[in-house]
């Protein structure tokens, strides 16, 4: 009986790590080649200790942390600040909005689920990234409608 579960044990593995591998996915941990591209301004922190950054950089991916729009407006002014915000970050970052691969919306109200669209539209090229909205119990931070983050390609 011992037999089969060793035997068991080490085939399970070996298909873990086949399937791993086959994911691109290391089991093992791999040397910390984080490249992070921070500035003062891109810094976000709380009693003089740093909590987040702006964005991120890892090998050719540029994580881009959540951009809110935080003044009076409506939700079309909203989404416009926010991608014309994400839009800066990315191209400081060598980026563009065309290599966005995935992005995150948060909505404060399900119910401006059309016009931020609206104005999300045709933002990322021909061949849009892809996209999960969801509306938030409570509220975005800051009191912004519309929150968005984002995962792109740099060259």
């Amino acid at each position: 009986m011992r037999k089969f579960h060793k035997s068991r044990r080490s085939s399970i593995q070996k298909i873990a790590f086949g399937l791993a591998g086959l994911l691109g996915v290391s089991l093992i941990k791999a040397p910390n080649m984080k490249e992070i591209s921070k500035t003062a301004s891109n810094v976000t922190s709380d009693q003089d200790i740093p909590l987040f950054s702006g964005s991120v950089r890892h090998g050719n991916t540029l994580y881009v942390a959540g951009k809110g729009a935080h003044f009076e407006g409506d939700i079309k002014s909203h989404t416009d600040h926010v991608l014309k915000e994400i839009e800066k970050e990315l191209i400081k970052h060598g980026s563009s909005m065309e290599q966005v691969l995935k992005v995150n919306v948060y909505l404060a109200d399900l119910a401006d689920y059309h016009d931020m669209n609206e104005v999300y539209r045709g933002r990322f090229g021909s061949n849009p990234p892809v996209r999960t909205t969801v509306a938030t119990y409570g509220g975005v931070p800051g009191n912004s409608l519309v929150e968005m983050d984002c995962i792109a390609a740099v060259d």
